[in-house]
């Protein structure tokens, strides 16, 4: 099914994916109540650190989900449903290999982490019972990934929302009463994730296997064939591979950003991490529109359409424009109201403050970045998104370090602006080439016919 290419319609396809991406801080803030009440000091630092090793190892992986999508999107645009469902099928052989994978060296990765992370004994306890309990939801998590990807390449975001929906309700329940009602602590939210992840994965593998076999696509042929097709999996190992570069630059960037505010001190470092807030809230937003840039951009290439993809790219990008502005305004004007929600101490504070404009700016310049990669996304060009991350954190890093030996705190944020802006000018040099092959496949067709 095309959609209708309009302002209108792109909001109402990216709505829902705002609302599930704001669902899963709910989670966090609901396990950290329930711990705060029932528990002690030691589960919350330990689900702390619980939930940025796995927030780490997912984000990682998370290549299985964009890839997923950009392939989908083109064979849902070219109608072609075997490919669709082959997609699907090698997809979910990776998911499956790399969650085993994660059973398997769940010994080597926890003490791996847990020497990193470096908390007190009691803590290292804590986190030790959480990843132990939760890695089992692995394979089920990984999976999860592909489903996603696969309505979000279909465009199918309302879909999208029911299953976060059901993947954070089930979890709060749980929470609730295994940690809660039951009194288990941060092994009742371990066991809560576990299942609910579990729950998620079947409800979405059931949703998708019956829009597969509604195709007459569902066969134990096809699915043979699809994995046994040497050149497509070496084409999407190649696509996972290259945002996985992608991604551990960009995560890289963000812990050096880090790493270098808390060199400054804990005001600064605690600043820093309140402005963080606000750039993490915007995402919700941002990442909307690049997950609907995903889709359309990538049906419209696989129908070899560029007039359409020109008018996806157009119509997205002012959209999400528009909301970093009025995101960057707003957390310019109502930041100093809301900064005190977020710290009681008065230092923080004024740090957080101080810095508000670079915030500011940071959000308003950053939707380049985001729709560049929905579109390249979209398209599977991922060389080009693992090419600009590396010369971004490059850039970041040769620019960083003379800026905050002069200026410190402000040559730090002054790199990290630089940082976002040269992630989307280093994807615009790849622009023209893929607004020339998407020409090209439309010129062949016409030839062809």
């Amino acid at each position: 099914m095309q959609h209708t290419i309009s302002y209108t319609s792109i909001g109402r396809m990216a709505f829902p994916v705002i609302l599930a991406n704001s669902s899963t801080p709910l989670l966090g803030m609901v396990d950290t109540a329930v711990l705060g009440q029932m528990g002690s000091e030691t589960d919350l630092g330990a689900i702390a650190l619980s939930s940025m090793l796995f927030s780490f190892l997912y984000w990682g992986v998370g290549f299985l989900r964009m890839s997923t999508s950009g392939f989908v999107a083109q064979a849902h645009g070219a109608r072609d449903q075997n490919e669709e469902a082959s997609v699907v099928y090698r997809s979910l052989l990776f998911a499956l290999v790399l969650g085993v994978g994660f059973l398997l060296l769940q010994a080597p990765i926890g003490w791996l982490a847990l020497t990193l992370m470096g908390g007190s004994p009691a803590v290292e306890q804590g986190t030790a019972a959480y990843f132990y309990i939760r890695i089992w939801a692995a394979p089920s998590s990984l999976m999860l990934l592909v489903w996603m990807g696969y309505f979000i390449g279909r465009g199918e975001t309302k879909l999208l929302l029911g299953l976060q929906f059901l993947l954070n309700g089930c979890n709060i329940v749980l929470d609730l009463l295994f940690a809660g009602l039951l009194g288990w602590g941060i092994e009742g939210i371990a066991v809560g994730t576990l299942i609910a992840s579990w729950v998620t994965c079947l409800v979405a593998g059931m949703l998708v296997f019956r829009r597969i076999s509604q195709a007459g696509t569902l066969s134990q042929k096809l699915a043979k064939q699809a994995l046994r097709n040497a050149q497509k999996l070496r084409q999407i190992l190649h696509a996972n591979s290259d945002i996985l570069v992608r991604t551990l630059f960009l995560i890289s960037s963000f812990a050096y950003f880090t790493d270098q505010g808390a060199r400054f001190g804990d005001v600064v470092l605690a600043g820093n991490h309140v402005l963080l807030q606000f750039l993490t809230f915007s995402t919700f937003f941002l990442d909307g529109y690049a997950h609907v840039t995903e889709s359309l951009v990538g049906q419209a290439w696989g129908s070899q359409k560029p007039q359409r993809f020109r008018e996806v790219v157009k119509v997205s990008t002012l959209l999400a424009a528009g909301t970093a502005l009025c995101l960057g305004l707003g957390t310019w004007g109502l930041g100093e109201w809301l900064i005190p929600w977020l710290s009681k101490s008065p230092h923080t504070q004024a740090q957080a403050v101080r810095f508000l404009p670079w915030t500011a700016a940071y959000i308003i310049l950053s939707f380049a970045a985001f729709q560049l990669d929905g579109i390249f996304i979209g398209c599977t060009q991922t060389r080009a998104l693992r090419n600009a991350s590396i010369a971004s954190a490059l850039v970041f890093l040769a620019l960083s370090w003379p800026l905050i030996q002069t200026y410190q705190n402000v040559g730090l944020w002054g790199a990290f602006l630089v940082f976002v802006v040269a992630r989307a000018v280093a994807l615009l040099r790849y622009y023209p080439s893929l607004l020339e092959q998407v020409t090209k496949q439309e010129c062949n067709t016409r030839s062809n016919r």
